[in-house]
């Protein structure tokens, strides 16, 4: 059984439009905002709008079951916690190892606020810390993001193996 949940961009539906990237971005900021305070948040959105001249769609960490990200960090510092593979911070030595290993370049790095010289590796965390969820998924304007849960991964599987012998 898959124990990963993930977020999946629908390109028929994306405008690019970025919102996603923002609301990431204020989702996971531990700043308080006011009105004058907005323009001292760091914009390091944790999924990466792709835009050509055909579509446009977020590209957003899958949380594999194997999470090769997590098999190529020394520090062990990629781990998988509830329903997501998660960066721990704090151990993190900003190596890069994960960005190479990550097979859809969905690892970023970064500066930590603390020590600007050191930097450490982030990725979509399924908005863990907030209670209602992805806020990438909530703010869509047009809906364009969806939550896909390991059991609609498996009852989906189930469902094309039974179409498949009704078919054959």
């Amino acid at each position: 059984m898959l124990n990963t949940a993930f977020v999946i961009g629908n390109p028929d539906l994306c405008i690019g439009c970025r919102t996603c990237e923002i609301a990431c971005v204020l989702a996971h900021t531990e700043k308080k905002l006011g009105t004058e305070a907005i323009k001292d948040v760091p914009f390091v959105p944790r999924l990466s709008v792709v835009k050509t001249e055909d579509v446009s769609v977020p590209i957003q960490c899958r949380q594999c079951e194997d999470a090769p990200c997590a098999e190529a960090c020394p520090e062990k510092a990629i781990v998988q916690r509830e329903q997501t593979i998660y960066v721990l911070a704090n151990k993190c030595v900003g190596c890069k190892n994960c960005l190479m290993a990550c097979p859809i370049g969905a690892v970023y790095l970064t500066r930590v606020e603390e020590n600007p010289c050191q930097k450490t590796a982030y990725k979509c965390d399924l908005c863990i810390e907030t209670p209602e969820g992805p806020q990438c998924i909530k703010k869509c304007p047009t809906k364009a993001l969806s939550l896909v849960l390991p059991e609609s991964i498996t009852s989906s599987i189930k469902a094309k193996r039974t179409n498949a012998v009704r078919n054959a």
